[in-house]
């Protein structure tokens, strides 16, 4: 048997390399990787990103190409097509053109019957028309009143969905170990680890209580149990939800921390970075978007459409965002689609809503 100088075999040598080897190609974060610094040196305000997980995300954000764009200035959908509700102000041409995007953006495979019945495209039996109408109003919402957070760029139903019928990251109360299963059998939500968290002991349910509610976010908390409601001191409890949300929102978008926060100190304002403002404006958007227009489907969504608790799909960070720092690499969709920049009128959901007087063909929406 060969040894080398220090008696150990060249074999277990080798062995151990191999398992070195394995373990670091596993974690997928082997060199080389790429860092770029966002603030003083010493300070630790780098952000890290793996190449190869750049590569990956990249192919799961490419912007489908536009349908091109047809003269404008005919007859309103409405006044020809029966049962239009918000797409009121849309001239047949350009109401078809989004009808056909949709499509594509929404239900590629299932086709316009997703949400239509067959010969009869102004009937409201099917849920997904009703839900399709308030997104309309949503995204519409979104990009007239959440300039702070969208900015110019603003959103397209394909920011959520890419292609499939529900977006891939919603979530619901519950969904996560949260509910409740018996006097020994809930954790309260921890140490239970979850995706949503970062495979962390956190609390996996940040959501209900900063996504859906308006809770204080909060990091300095030495109490052991919460304090009272509107107090500005944070239980421990609660500092792990907050913990948790940061997670959530770090994966979400795929960056480090510092890139909102300074590593000198995480809590003053005049220490964090611009997008830290623009996070802010996005957790009140989500808040805006889940109790305003998804928990107003409550009655709509069909029950094995509902979570745990039996609540509607709600949206986070990662709906839009999918893992990188702004939604489709910061390609605006909404400049090709402008007519889902204009602020129109709210129709309040219904579990089913007779057809309204109309022209003489069907309509979409």
């Amino acid at each position: 048997m060969n040894w080398d100088c220090q008696g150990v075999s060249k074999s277990a040598h080798a062995v151990a390399l191999g398992v070195v080897v394995s373990l670091v190609a596993a974690c997928g974060e082997h060199p080389p990787v790429d860092s770029v610094q966002r603030g003083y040196r010493g300070t630790g305000m780098v952000q890290v990103t793996n190449p190869r997980a750049t590569a990956a995300k990249e192919v799961t954000n490419v912007v489908p190409a536009p349908i091109p764009p047809i003269p404008t200035g005919g007859p309103l959908a409405k006044d020809v097509y029966k049962n239009v509700q918000v797409l009121t102000d849309l001239d047949v041409g350009t109401f078809t053109r989004l009808m056909v995007a949709v499509t594509q953006w929404v239900s590629p495979e299932q086709g316009c019957n997703y949400c239509h019945v067959p010969g009869d495209l102004a009937a409201d039996n099917i849920y997904t028309k009703i839900v399709s109408r308030r997104m309309f109003e949503m995204t519409r919402h979104i990009n007239s009143t959440w300039t702070s957070h969208v900015g110019t760029t603003g959103v397209t139903c394909y920011t959520c969905h890419r292609g499939l019928p529900e977006p891939a990251n919603v979530w619901h109360a519950g969904a996560n170990g949260t509910a409740p299963t018996g006097m020994t059998g809930w954790r309260y939500g921890q140490n239970e680890p979850s995706a949503m968290v970062g495979l962390t002991s956190l609390p996996n349910d940040p959501f209900s209580t900063f996504l859906q509610r308006e809770g204080n976010i909060r990091v300095a908390g030495t109490a052991a149990l919460p304090n009272d409601v509107g107090s500005s001191k944070a239980s421990i409890q609660h500092t792990e939800w907050t913990y948790g949300l940061m997670m959530h929102m770090s994966q979400g978008l795929g960056v480090n921390c510092t890139y909102c926060h300074n590593t000198r100190s995480f809590a003053p304002w005049e220490l964090s970075t611009p997008q830290r403002a623009t996070a802010y404006s996005g957790i009140r958007m989500v808040r805006d978007v889940n109790a305003t227009y998804l928990q107003s489907l409550q009655s709509v969504f069909p029950k094995d459409h509902l979570g745990p608790t039996g609540d509607v799909p709600k949206v986070n960070c990662a709906t839009c965002h999918q893992g990188v720092f702004k939604p489709l690499y910061g390609v605006s969709m909404l400049k090709d689609y402008m007519e889902l920049a204009k602020p129109g009128p709210v129709v309040a959901p219904a579990a089913a809503q007779a057809p309204a007087a109309g022209g003489p063909v069907a309509a979409p929406a």
